[in-house]
């Protein structure tokens, strides 16, 4: 996650399994992300805004992605534009305690390759669960 400007946060999507976020941008651009605390003061962020979903292989791809850690599968950067920023009490939040990173989907990503990846993304990232278009599927349209 990276804070772009007084009401811009952004964060670096990896290649998996689905690909929701994207899906309803492009449906409605209302995105909603949580934070939990499982460690020390129970609490819940929420940031409610508008989302952008940014491609690789853009000028603005271009422009944000160096703003994160390299990571191999990097798929998109959702960006949001922040309206509203709610905290709750997260007396339901249960505790929990960070191991480390699992590395499977880094794995799987550099042994695929750059470009099996983006053959990946433009083949499996095009929809999400309910057939609603991500901007993968749009930008597959704009490039044919």
């Amino acid at each position: 996650m990276r804070i772009l400007s007084d009401q811009k946060v952004a964060y670096l999507d990896l290649a998996g399994s689905t690909n929701e976020t994207s899906a309803h941008i492009v449906e409605n651009g209302r995105v909603t992300l949580m934070f939990c605390a499982f460690e020390g003061a129970p609490s819940v962020l929420k940031l409610y805004g508008t989302g952008t979903v940014v491609l690789p292989d853009t000028k603005q791809w271009n422009e944000l992605y160096p703003l994160f850690t390299p990571l191999p599968g990097a798929r998109q950067i959702i960006v949001v534009d922040v309206h509203m920023v709610q905290n709750s009490c997260g007396f339901a939040v249960p505790f929990m305690t960070f191991t480390c990173e699992r590395e499977k989907l880094k794995d799987v990503a550099i042994q695929m390759g750059e470009e099996a990846l983006k053959k990946y993304n433009y083949e499996k990232s095009l929809e999400s669960i309910d057939g609603l278009p991500t901007a993968f599927a749009l930008n597959k349209s704009n490039m044919n």
